[in-house]
C-alpha cells in the first residue's frame, strides 16, 4: 500500500524550505506526498499575492530543479477555512487517503491527530531566510536577494508571471 504524508499550506510562494520538507518526506519513508495548497480562494492580497494555479506550477517547478519525480507529488486545493476538527475531516475528503500529516502548527496539528491522522512535526530548514513572508517583503522592496529562497525555475516564472511587481503594487497600496 502506497504510504502518503500531507503538507498543508498556502505555499506563497513556494520556497527551499518547502522543497525541502517534500525531500524529507521522502527521506522519512513516504512513497508519495500530497501538497495541500490552502486559501486557494484568497489571491492578489500582500498576504496571498498568488493563485491556486501559479502556486501548483511552483510546486511543481521546485519538483523538477530538486530532481524529485512529479509522479510522486499530488497536488490538491482547498479554499480558506477555519481549522477544527470538522474542518480536518473535510480536507481529507478532497486528497487521497494520507498516513501522515508533517506541520509545526499545533492547531493544524490537533485538528488532525483528533481525526485519527498521526501527526509529524518535521525539523525547520532555514526557517529565517526560506519564510514566505520575508521572501514576499524582499520582492516588494526590490531585494534581489529573495531569488536566493526559491529555485530557479521558480524565480524566472514569478518574473514571467509579473509576479514580483504585483507583490511590488499590492503592497505599495496603488
Amino acid at each position: 500500500m502506497t504510504e502518503r504524508a500531507l503538507i498543508y499550506g498556502r505555499f506563497q510562494p513556494f520556497h527551499r524550505g518547502h522543497v525541502s520538507l517534500v525531500k524529507w518526506a521522502f527521506e522519512q519513508g513516504f512513497d508519495e506526498v500530497v501538497l495541500l495548497i490552502g486559501m486557494a480562494s484568497e489571491n492578489y492580497t500582500a498576504r496571498n499575492p498568488f493563485t491556486a494555479g501559479e502556486r501548483i506550477e511552483m510546486a511543481r517547478l521546485s519538483a523538477r530543479d530538486e530532481g524529485i519525480p512529479l509522479d510522486k507529488i499530488i497536488t490538491a486545493t482547498i479554499e480558506t477555512l477555519e481549522i477544527s476538527i470538522g474542518c480536518a475531516y473535510y480536507v481529507l475528503s478532497y486528497i487521497p487517503k494520507v498516513k501522515a500529516i508533517l506541520t509545526r502548527n499545533p492547531v493544524i496539528g490537533k485538528a488532525f491527530s483528533d481525526a485519527g491522522i498521526k501527526v509529524i512535526i518535521p525539523p525547520t530548514f532555514n526557517r529565517e531566510e526560506w519564510r514566505g513572508e520575508r521572501i514576499r517583503a524582499m520582492i516588494a522592496e526590490g531585494d534581489p536577494r529573495w531569488k536566493e529562497a526559491v529555485t530557479p525555475s521558480v524565480a524566472r516564472f514569478i518574473e514571467e508571471i509579473g509576479g514580483a511587481e504585483r507583490i511590488r503594487r499590492i503592497t505599495s497600496g496603488d
